[in-house]
């Protein structure tokens, strides 16, 4: 069994996705992915105080997370705030967005640590922004261990 099965459909596709490429384009799909990153919603973008830096990301990077209501029960809904000048930041919030967002707070939290690696970029993006890419996932995951909002 790869690593990849153990992650929730939509982001173990991703992951595939950036296995089957060649090494050089494999940041030409980050890159796409970054142009695919939502803006935030009114509610959101008018009060960045509800939005939590990730320091540990060379661009500035803002995110929060809520918890919503649904027919099927409670899913997370993941947001994302980068400059359209860190495409790579921006990238991979955008993976982070359409491989786990509505998933359940339990499918986020199984998802290995170590997922950022399994895009195969460690030879095409420095050790720093590898860090700041874990950094994201692993602040995703503490919001939701310690409580997440419910959405407005």
């Amino acid at each position: 069994m790869t690593t990849s099965q153990a992650l929730p459909q939509a982001l173990a596709e991703i992951v595939n996705d950036f296995k089957e490429l060649e090494e050089a384009d494999r940041l030409t799909l980050l890159l796409e992915f970054s142009r695919g990153l939502p803006p935030l919603p009114e509610r959101l973008s008018n009060h960045p105080e509800l939005l939590e830096q990730v320091v540990e990301c060379q661009s500035p990077l803002f995110l929060t997370v809520e918890s919503e209501k649904t027919d099927d029960g409670d899913v997370i809904r993941l947001f994302f705030q980068a400059p359209p000048e860190a495409p790579t930041t921006r990238g991979f919030a955008a993976v982070l967005y359409e491989g786990l967002d509505g998933l359940t707070a339990e499918e986020i939290l199984a998802v290995p640590d170590d997922m950022p690696e399994q895009l195969g970029l460690t030879r095409a993006i420095s050790p720093l922004r590898m860090r700041g890419m874990s950094a994201m996932l692993g602040r995703v995951k503490r919001k939701i261990a310690n409580g997440v909002r419910p959405s407005a």
